[in-house]
């Protein structure tokens, strides 16, 4: 168990380290990662209007233009490809404390209204990668 743990923290220690390296223009050619198993499901709701000076946990302030995603384990900045329908958008972690149960991520309320998704419903998402790495 303690070997799983030190593995997993090994490969999350590398994925920060390659987009610390990453160049912020390359946000533009941005593809999905080869995964074990492709896409992963997970279920999505919005997390509603941001509040007054509402800050994540990530130290971010919120607006109502605000997009990106709250996830529980997924580092702040974690790059990410969320497909919901016919609709596939590039986001990135920007809260890791839910507002409430019953998903595994929250979208900001203009992340939800681009992907079209209302309630709580099935997403599919990947570790994004720039197009040359």
């Amino acid at each position: 168990m303690v070997l799983g743990a030190a593995a997993l923290m090994c490969a999350l220690v590398a994925l920060a380290i390659r987009e610390w390296r990453a160049d912020d223009t390359a946000a533009a050619s941005t593809q999905g990662a080869v995964a074990p198993g492709g896409w992963y499901d997970a279920l999505a709701s919005s997390r509603g209007a941001a509040g007054d000076a509402e800050r994540t946990t990530c130290g971010l302030i919120l607006t109502a233009r605000s997009l990106g995603v709250t996830h529980p384990v997924l580092p702040c900045g974690a790059k990410i490809l969320l497909r919901y329908g016919d609709e596939t958008l590039f986001t990135e972690v920007i809260d890791n404390k839910l507002k409430r149960p019953g998903s595994q991520f929250e979208l900001t309320e203009g992340m939800a209204r681009r992907l079209g998704l209302d309630g709580v419903q099935r997403v599919e998402w990947r570790f994004a990668t720039t197009a040359n790495g």
